[in-house]
């Protein structure tokens, strides 16, 4: 069978490659077409060199098309993969660094809270052209599959406002579901689990092993565990709480709720800086420039090095791959996806976009209905969904005050400062941000000419958080070039598997 997919943003590090890989080790895709854009044309070419690399020696015929025009790449494309990071690592920067001089503390900073925030107003503006694009030159029905973040904030634009359906897909499930199995001394294919939530706020809802439902020894399990009791605190505290277990990894869920970040003295008693996913201050900026800068540095001996095989057996986790299989071979696939909700969880709203169980086949994707959340989850969750409503309006609409009303709303944004003080970080992030920003023009106008009043309130200018660690210099990775290197490998947005130990 042939048909063509297309990746935007294909000049990520690691993981363009690997969707391909997990894409083509599916035998009856050998001769679909790929295509690959992004802005930044020398990325561009390293990705399509590596990647052409390898199906060239896996004996395939399919050729590359490599263009920074969006539009010739996803021209008659049946799937869409988005992989973009909106404003790099520049952009990024801003998104943690700005919120810190006002004591908010993030280790992602890409979902949820300030940087969050900031990073759907950059995403979704760019993402509805990209959906223009699609519906007007891609394949009818194209499905575009979004791994993109803040995935909830992108998957609910597109779907509302791009006019093209839109599947939002991440691996927290499944790496929860590892760590579930672990604590119990089984493997994962023993485990079956049913989730349900929003991204990065999803609930392992049903824990069964033969039949045994373990969601109550879940607790026990995971405070005896010599290693996630150290490095999964947060996780284990919300646990303990909730009664539920959370896909996010430490770091992440920290930052999504009020009460694990808002006083930096207390911040290392929930984190771990065994790895940066774990709690690290801007732990994902730093492995992202270290990754960056060493891909950069390293290029041509990855080059070198053998190319990746395109076997069933290799394949990774990722949902992508197996739900264009699914639609295409009727094989079935069971997964968690992020779809507009639509009654799936009863007591969140139905225009969210939640996480839940799906169903894929050559009839399509199918979502069950999952019920009611605990009351207490769908309460986290909640909070959660109003913050990406307001931002998700504001995205679409440039209205700032829209955009100032989220950042209240955000719990740890709230939980650290006043209302006054987040005006002003609101300022200075859309200000530092305007070349991504085009929907806000007036706003920026108007912020600009606040912050040049001198009237501001004082901040802690050049503070570094209570946990960061310092940016590796290329001379400084070249003494340990397979950390570096795996690093690189987990520099790219969807691959947040921890790659380093101290």
């Amino acid at each position: 069978m042939s048909f063509k997919i297309a990746f935007i943003g294909a000049g990520s590090i690691g993981f363009t490659r690997g969707l391909l890989r997990d894409i083509l080790a599916v035998k009856e895709f050998n001769d679909i077409e790929v295509a690959f854009t992004d802005i930044n044309e020398h990325n561009l070419e390293m990705v399509t060199q590596l990647c052409q690399r390898d199906i060239d020696r896996n004996g395939l015929k399919i050729k590359i098309q490599a263009t920074a025009d969006r539009r010739e790449a996803v021209k008659n494309a049946r799937y869409v993969f988005n992989v973009v990071r909106i404003g790099g690592i520049e952009a990024y920067q801003h998104d943690i660094d700005i919120p810190l001089k006002y004591g908010v503390d993030q280790c992602v900073g890409d979902t949820l809270c300030a940087g969050g925030i900031m990073y759907g107003q950059r995403g979704i503006v760019a993402i509805l052209d990209f959906c223009k694009d699609i519906r007007e030159v891609a394949q009818p029905g194209c499905l575009l599959l979004n791994y993109a973040n803040p995935n909830a904030m992108v998957t609910w634009a597109c779907n509302k406002y791009g006019g093209v359906r839109t599947i939002g897909l991440c691996h927290g499930v499944q790496h929860g579901h590892e760590q579930i199995a672990n604590v119990f001394g089984l493997k994962k294919e023993e485990v079956d689990i049913i989730c349900a939530g929003i991204n990065h706020q999803t609930w392992y809802i049903q824990i069964r092993h033969n039949g045994e439902d373990l969601t109550g020894k879940l607790l026990e399990a995971f405070q005896k565990h010599p290693e996630y009791s150290v490095t999964e605190k947060v996780r284990i505290d919300m646990l303990k709480r909730f009664g539920y277990y959370s896909t996010e990894s430490n770091g992440h869920l920290s930052e999504y709720v009020p009460w694990y970040r808002k006083r930096p003295g207390e911040i290392t008693d929930w984190i771990d800086l065994g790895c940066w996913i774990n709690g690290e201050t801007g732990g994902y900026l730093r492995v992202t420039t270290e990754g960056r800068n060493w891909f950069e540095t390293d290029f041509p001996n990855w080059m070198k090095e053998p190319a990746f095989e395109y076997k069933e057996e290799l394949r990774s986790k990722e949902h992508g791959s197996y739900i264009v299989e699914g639609l295409e071979t009727g094989r079935i696939y069971r997964g968690h996806f992020n779809v507009v909700n639509n009654g799936a969880i009863s007591n969140l709203p139905d225009d969210a976009i939640v996480e839940v169980p799906g169903y894929v086949d050559a009839n399509g994707i199918n979502i069950p209905r999952v019920g009611d959340l605990p009351l207490g989850c769908a309460a986290v969750c909640n909070a959660s969904i109003s913050v990406q409503r307001l931002s998700v309006e504001a995205a679409v609409s440039g209205d700032d005050k829209l955009l100032r009303q989220a950042m209240m709303l955000d719990p740890l944004v709230g939980a650290v400062c006043n209302t006054n003080e987040i005006w002003q970080m609101t300022d200075e992030m859309l200000v530092a941000q305007k070349q991504w920003l085009p929907q806000y023009g007036k706003a920026i106008a108007e912020a600009e000419e606040r912050l040049k009043s001198g009237s501001l309130i004082p901040v802690k200018e050049g503070y570094k958080g209570a946990a960061r660690l310092h940016t590796k210099t290329v001379e400084e990775m070249a003494r340990d070039r397979e950390s570096a290197k795996r690093n690189a490998g987990a520099a790219d947005k969807a691959e947040e598997r921890p790659a380093e130990k101290k």
